[in-house]
């Protein structure tokens, strides 16, 4: 696959086992939840308020895997731009319900940092990428500096930091997929995981759930609910990735297993995260963005642990764009 292929062409965008059993898995969830909820309304299960709620949040599913879902298909250069959306508009998220906004000197590192390490990402400049994490922490300690104010400069600091290594050095391992020859399947199965391990995790409590996991942090979720999400994500990942195996000869079931685990994990201390800081600020949503959901970060929070977890995972045991050229744009 030339470079040109994997950044624009779509011909071949259902190629792969994994891409097309991930699709109809999507599209398979988006039409059976509404159905479910219709059922379990009519026959007085659930109220009317937690049917149209489950409405709501379906459409804003069906939405969201158009926006993302449809840019992976169309190609590498679609995906990497849609995930550098989702990093500039989550760090806004971040950066107005910390406060972080007003100090517009660090925010604005923050941003041109962000910038560069999809730039990184996009030219498949592995070195630049990996330089441009610490080298961004270095920009935001000495951009705080502006001003002369010594107060509050840890607080500044730390809270840039932060939303860099989050939106820049996170979400940028996620885009870095784009550099693979099979972005699209592991891609898609990253988001699909950590999708349903969120589902598996809400539904596993809401059934068998008895003892709180984080209480003072996020009282809806209890340990089984995590050991449930924790188990059938792992199963999740194991068959869904298995045709992935056939590219891999290094890689086996036990690997995608032990995978899907870390992503479990990584799923549920991202979503714990984002309770800790919106409780430590006192917001119950980071926005309204998605309706039924919050904001971006409502949504973003699993994977923002999830994408850098999954990329060093796949990088360890196979390497992530080996096989493709490098440096596109600086090598010209």
């Amino acid at each position: 696959m030339t470079p040109t292929e994997r950044l624009f062409d779509f011909s071949h965008a259902l190629d792969d086992r994994v891409t097309v059993v991930t699709l109809l898995i999507i599209g398979s969830v988006l039409l059976f939840v509404p159905m479910l909820a219709l059922l379990l309304r009519m026959s007085r299960l659930i109220t009317s308020a937690l049917s149209r709620e489950l409405w709501v949040r379906t459409a804003s599913w069906a939405v969201i895997v158009v926006l993302v879902v449809g840019p992976i298909l169309l190609g590498a250069f679609w995906a990497i731009l849609v995930i550098f959306a989702l990093a500039v508009g989550g760090y806004i998220e971040y950066a107005r319900i910390t406060g972080l906004f007003r100090q517009r000197s660090v925010s604005w590192a923050v941003l041109i940092g962000i910038t560069m390490v999809f730039f990184a990402v996009l030219d498949h400049w592995y070195g630049m990428f990996v330089a441009m994490i610490p080298l961004g922490v270095v920009a935001i300690a000495a951009i705080a500096l502006i001003g002369d104010d010594p107060r509050g400069y840890v607080q500044r600091v730390a809270l840039g930091i932060l939303g860099y290594l989050l939106f820049a050095g996170c979400l940028g391992h996620l885009a870095y997929f784009g550099n693979s020859t099979y972005f699209r399947p592991l891609l898609l199965l990253v988001l699909t995981a950590t999708a349903l391990n969120d589902v598996f995790a809400y539904a596993c409590g809401k059934l068998f759930g008895r003892r709180k996991l984080c209480p003072n942090t996020s009282p809806n979720k209890t340990v089984a609910g995590a050991v449930g999400a924790l188990l059938l994500t792992t199963i999740c990942v194991t068959l869904l990735g298995r045709p992935l195996l056939d590219h891999a000869p290094g890689l086996t079931i036990v690997h995608l297993a032990f995978g899907g685990m870390i992503l479990s994990l990584c799923g549920q201390l991202g979503d714990l995260m984002l309770s800790s800081i919106k409780r430590d600020v006192g917001i119950k949503d980071t926005g309204v963005i998605i309706p039924g959901h919050g904001g971006l970060l409502d949504r973003l929070d699993s994977l923002l642990l999830t994408a850098p977890a999954s990329f060093h995972f796949v990088g360890y045991f196979v390497g992530v764009g080996l096989d493709q050229q490098t440096r596109l744009i600086s090598g010209a």
